[in-house]
């Protein structure tokens, strides 16, 4: 990492929630220079550049990836010396294909925010990361005690903002209407103890609950 002793990361997400949520976390825990751009393209730019990154963090699915080409692309610029993938909607199958091309870590978006520092960490050292959890497809659900004060319609509302989503996309989802959306938002708020969407994303990260 050099006399710097500072991780550089390049935070790769069309979603601007969770790019900021993520650099929040990393910068919050100490050494971590944060990036971010909104898709491959930049990210590339960036790449070519700088100073080069100790670890380039690339959503699955924004624009320009094409899938793992946008992956391999990456992976063959001298200034990104380990790249990850991170995704909210990638199979154990895709999980598995990026590990098996070399990348340092597959990151799911439900990872609460300590794993996510300590992910970071561990991939920027030279370790290749992935929950076993998610390889092993266990999706057995753990009650929590954050959880168990919203109804199921708000922890999915819950759910699709600590993915990143908009109100329009998390109605589109559930299939109900943007201001039903709105009101959920509005009550979990209040029973998670927060007064915005960037602070209900934080909580519910940090606590691990998706």
């Amino acid at each position: 990492m050099g006399a710097r002793d500072m991780v550089r990361v390049l935070i790769a997400d069309d979603h601007d929630l969770l790019r900021d949520t993520l650099k929040a976390f990393l910068e919050a825990a100490g050494k971590f220079e944060t990036v971010t751009v909104a898709n491959l393209q930049e990210a590339e730019a960036e790449v070519r550049a700088g100073d080069g990154f100790d670890l380039v963090l690339l959503d699955y699915s924004m624009p320009g990836m094409n899938g793992l080409d946008g992956l391999l692309r990456m992976m063959a610029l001298e200034g990104a010396r380990r790249v990850a993938i991170i995704s909210g909607t990638a199979s154990r199958e895709v999980a598995e294909a990026v590990l098996a091309h070399g990348a340092a870590g597959f990151l799911p978006k439900t990872l609460s925010g300590k794993s996510l520092v300590n992910a970071v960490r561990f991939m920027a050292m030279g370790e290749q990361y992935a929950p076993l959890d998610f390889l092993r497809g266990d999706r057995t659900p753990v009650s929590h005690p954050l959880t168990d004060k919203l109804s199921p319609r708000e922890r999915d509302v819950l759910q699709g903002l600590t993915q990143g989503k908009t109100n329009k996309e998390i109605a589109r989802d559930l299939a109900i209407r943007e201001p039903t959306v709105k009101l959920h938002m509005k009550t979990l708020y209040r029973k998670i103890g927060v007064s915005n969407r960037t602070q209900a994303a934080i909580v519910a990260k940090d606590a691990g609950l998706f």
